[in-house]
């Protein structure tokens, strides 16, 4: 489905593909750090991290993705985003390899998520955007974390935090 606005998103890399999430839902970007492990987590929740006093379930969004783990470089960042969950509004942080930009993308250049083609699940995708011979995957930040079943998986991140 193509957006009827413009989207203003923060762009980042991930193992050589770019994506990005709405300006709105990112609070702050962050340097890297080490994170609290939780025991018997999903593969792809790397621990707590502690931001001004809150503690935050940190997503390895590599894994979450179906990408291999996250190699922690000089240019790691953390993405702290506030998702509408239900009710509820989720605070994560969120393991990218390097922020790129804050760009926006005109409403008629985004496209809709072919079905065939791509790595990650289409549901996860809110478009593309065609760029510099390549492509940026706007992602869907409250998809990406609902379980099989299209509920949010909120045992693992409740657990978390």
């Amino acid at each position: 489905m193509t957006p009827a606005a413009n989207i203003e998103a923060v762009v980042f890399n991930l193992g050589g593909e770019t994506f990005a999430l709405p300006v709105g839902t990112v609070r702050e970007i962050l340097d890297y750090r080490e994170a609290f492990q939780m025991p018997q987590g999903p593969r792809w929740l790397a621990g707590l991290i502690d931001v001004r006093g809150d503690a935050i379930p940190m997503i390895d969004l590599r894994v979450r993705l179906g990408l291999p783990a996250a190699t922690v470089g000089p240019m790691t960042r953390i993405l702290v985003v506030s998702v509408q969950c239900d009710e509820r509004l989720l605070t994560l942080g969120v393991i990218v390899d390097r922020v790129l930009d804050v760009a926006t993308f005109t409403a008629d250049a985004i496209e809709t998520t072919p079905d065939i083609g791509v790595r990650w699940r289409s549901d996860y995708i809110d478009g593309i955007v065609r760029s510099g011979g390549g492509f940026v995957v706007l992602l869907s930040p409250a998809r990406i974390f609902e379980a099989e079943d299209g509920a949010i998986d909120f045992s693992a991140l409740t657990a978390a935090a």
